[in-house]
């Protein structure tokens, strides 16, 4: 679409999976992209598709947003090539399967900084400018992680949960401006989330997962149309309802069925 040619959309996990398919849906309407992952080889070759197919101008950065100061630096990055963010994603996120006792505290305050703090800082960052020119959209990747309590996941579920409540709030301190936030839920999903996780052994792997085009399709329409948030998924849609009226005691060990190993007496 013609009407956004120049606007920009940052999308952070945007070389694969849900990233991936928001950032073609942005570039089909027309919006020039900022890709940001880890590899900058991925996003060249995702920046080049989709300049190609579409049209569109494409930036890649590659920066590890597990290092504290990476989200100010891209910032800095952006904002030295005179560029104005009118959408930012904050998609980029991991987990790791295990009990907690028997992980390693190392990764799961990487994951920490990934999944809480770097989106905090970028969300931070942006927002004030979007406040100043009083327009903008923030896309924040929740989970139906972040409404469960998540035995063999559990730093995972609770930083979920810290988005979600994050995003929440702002959306009420945002109610008085031309900016919105949505928060995206999707459930299991065909991504490469799992492998990342090391979570081959889990039962959730034999489940049916979604399809991360469809999920990016549902987070991109409440985006567009300025929803608070989205379950992607009639069964998550279920899932989400029921955990507002079960005791998280059951929950948990709903989800503990879910995701323990196959083999019962596999701890990893």
């Amino acid at each position: 679409m013609a009407q956004n040619n120049n606007q920009y959309a940052l999308i952070t996990g945007g070389s694969m999976g849900i990233g991936y398919e928001l950032a073609k849906l942005f570039a089909k309407d027309g919006y020039n992209l900022i890709l940001v992952s880890r590899t900058q080889e991925d996003l060249e070759k995702v920046a080049q598709e989709l300049a190609s197919q579409h049209g569109i101008k494409t930036i890649a950065i590659a920066k590890d947003l597990f290092n504290p100061k990476a989200p100010f630096d891209l910032y800095d990055e952006v904002k030295a090539k005179g560029i104005t963010v009118n959408v930012l994603v904050n998609d980029a996120g991991q987990g790791q399967y295990g009990l907690f006792v028997e992980s390693d505290i190392h990764r799961q305050l990487d994951i920490i900084q990934l999944n809480i703090s770097s989106l905090t800082a970028l969300t931070y960052l942006f927002l004030n400018d979007m406040i100043i020119r009083n327009e903008g959209k923030v896309l924040q990747l929740a989970s139906i992680a972040s409404e469960l309590p998540g035995p063999w996941q559990a730093v995972y579920h609770a930083t979920k949960a810290y988005v979600l409540s994050f995003t929440e709030a702002l959306i009420n301190e945002l109610k008085d401006s031309n900016i919105t936030m949505t928060a995206l839920q999707p459930g299991a999903t065909a991504t490469d989330f799992f492998n990342k996780a090391h979570m081959q052994e889990s039962k959730i792997m034999d489940s049916r997962m979604s399809d991360p085009a469809k999920v990016a399709k549902d987070g991109y329409e409440a985006l567009m149309n300025g929803d608070d948030k989205i379950v992607s998924g009639i069964k998550n849609k279920a899932m989400v309802t029921a955990s507002n009226v079960m005791p998280d005691t059951i929950l948990a060990e709903q989800l503990n069925k879910i995701q323990q190993p196959k083999d019962n007496n596999k701890k990893e």
